[in-house]
């Protein structure tokens, strides 16, 4: 289904039905498509909404990509969407745009959980690996080393032709912006107004973003966030691990719903 927000096309998964909605946002290259196993273990108890961010998966390519239009985006979907009480669940990328979003403190936001997230200084990606990237969009054999790096665990022939595809089928224009611009974005100053509680899950075996980029470049600008691991897991938790994350994600929301006024 696509929503129209901030002139975008926005295409959107849906399924379940609860009164609490988890909203899934993906990785740089990824689409929505990463969440299905995740969200065919939770449509059971709440409404899962996945997203591809604008110039991402079936999403229409406007020109602008900063943190901050994504988050508009993802602010105008909620809205147009009619969600209320609501979990942020970034990955990478959109671990960023979820934290500047989260910054706002949007009506009905609960919770923040974020897997590997770019940290709110600019990433430690270097700038021979970002030239790279830059050069290399769009061609199948870059886009196969990149899944072998981003991978830890084995992944089926399907899994890892959706992965590729989604690699490829990114726009150029929100490729190079995140590599030039949103993946350099500093907003570290926007942590101080958070307000919800945030967790972050890792894979032990991430080459994409080190775990100790979380220890030293995102949670000093979070107190009161925790951090945990999956052992043996890469980069793209949710589909090298979506049970071990679906077991992550019911913890949090329990905890949260537990400690709230919320009848979840």
């Amino acid at each position: 289904m696509h929503y129209l927000v901030n002139n975008t096309q926005l295409n959107v998964l849906e399924s379940g039905n609860g009164p609490l909605t988890l909203v899934f946002l993906h990785y740089f290259g990824g689409s929505a498509m990463e969440w299905q196993f995740v969200i065919a273990q939770l449509a059971d108890q709440y409404r899962c909404v996945a997203v591809d961010l604008r110039g991402h998966g079936d999403s229409s390519s406007p020109e602008t990509y900063t943190v901050g239009d994504m988050a508009d985006d993802v602010q105008a979907l909620t809205q147009a969407m009619g969600i209320q009480d609501f979990v942020l669940i970034g990955h990478s990328m959109s671990g960023k745009v979820a934290l500047a979003l989260a910054s706002r403190q949007p009506a009905g936001l609960q919770l923040v959980l974020l897997l590997s997230p770019s940290p709110p200084e600019p990433e430690p990606i270097s700038d021979t690996d970002r030239q790279e990237m830059l050069e290399t969009h769009g061609q199948q054999t870059a886009a196969e080393e990149t899944y072998a790096k981003i991978t830890a665990k084995p992944l089926s022939k399907l899994i890892k032709a959706q992965i590729i595809a989604d690699n490829l089928r990114t726009s150029e224009a929100a490729w190079n912006a995140w590599l030039l611009l949103g993946s350099k974005e500093t907003i570290s100053e926007q942590m101080l107004f958070i307000l919800v509680p945030i967790h972050i899950l890792v894979g032990t075996k991430d080459k994409a973003l080190l775990p100790d980029v979380q220890q030293e470049m995102t949670l000093p600008y979070l107190p009161g966030a925790t951090l945990e691991s999956v052992d043996g897991a890469g980069h793209l938790l949710p589909w090298e691990t979506p049970d071990e994350l679906t077991i992550f994600i019911r913890a949090k929301v329990g905890v949260m719903c537990s400690n709230t006024e919320l009848n979840l």
